[in-house]
C-alpha cells in the first residue's frame, strides 16, 4: 500500500463488534482521519419502507459517496463533512476535514457494493450473538436494545447475507465480548 497516494480503509461489521473503537485506535496510531457511516443515516424524505427493504438501504450511501468517498478517492485535500442531525434527520452545515494520507471509514454498510471499490483495504468485524447483545445492552437503554433486536440487527443481517459482505473483506476478525 505504500505506493498509494491515499490509503482508504473500510471497517464494516456487526453492531457491537467494535468498529468505532478499532477505528479510533487505528486513527490514533496512524494519524488517520475517520469518517463514520452513522453520520449518514437517512434524511426524513428517504425514510420509506421501500428504502428500508433494500439490503443496506438504511444509510444515505449516495450522499456519502458523493460528498466523502469519491472526493477522498480522487485525492481531495479537504472534505466538507456534513453529518446528519439525529434529532431532526436534517443534514448539518458540517465542517471541513483535512483527511491526510490515511483515512478510515467505519460503520455498517461501508462495504456496500456502491462503495467498496473505492477502498484500498477492507475489514469485517464479526461477533457472536451473545457477545453482541451483551455489548448493546451495556451501552443502550432497554428500549434501544429492543429496537436493535427487532429492527437494526435484522436489517444488518439482510445486508450481510444478501450482498455477501464478508467475502469482499480483505480480513475478517472474530471479536469477543472482552475485546475492544
Amino acid at each position: 500500500m505504500t505506493d498509494k497516494k491515499r490509503i482508504i480503509v473500510a471497517i464494516d461489521g456487526r453492531c457491537g463488534a467494535g468498529k468505532t473503537t478499532v477505528a479510533k485506535r487505528l486513527a490514533e496510531r496512524l494519524n488517520a482521519a475517520v469518517f463514520h457511516m452513522d453520520d449518514f443515516y437517512l434524511q426524513k424524505h428517504q425514510r420509506t419502507e421501500e428504502r428500508y427493504n433494500e439490503p443496506g438501504g438504511n444509510v444515505d450511501r449516495e450522499r456519502f459517496l458523493e460528498e466523502v468517498l469519491k472526493p477522498l478517492y480522487e485525492g481531495a485535500e479537504e472534505i466538507l463533512y456534513r453529518p446528519i442531525n439525529c434529532g431532526t434527520f436534517d443534514v448539518s452545515e458540517g465542517k471541513i476535514i483535512l483527511p491526510g494520507r490515511i483515512v478510515i471509514v467505519e460503520g455498517s454498510y461501508s462495504l456496500h457494493p456502491d462503495l467498496r471499490d473505492y477502498y484500498t483495504y477492507k475489514v469485517f468485524l464479526d461477533i457472536d450473538t451473545d457477545a453482541q447483545l451483551m455489548r448493546i445492552e451495556k451501552r443502550n437503554t432497554p428500549e434501544q436494545v429492543e429496537a436493535f433486536k427487532t429492527r437494526w440487527i435484522p436489517l444488518e443481517e439482510k445486508y450481510f447475507e444478501e450482498l455477501e459482505i464478508r467475502k469482499y473483506a480483505d480480513r475478517v476478525f472474530q471479536m469477543s465480548a472482552g475485546e475492544k
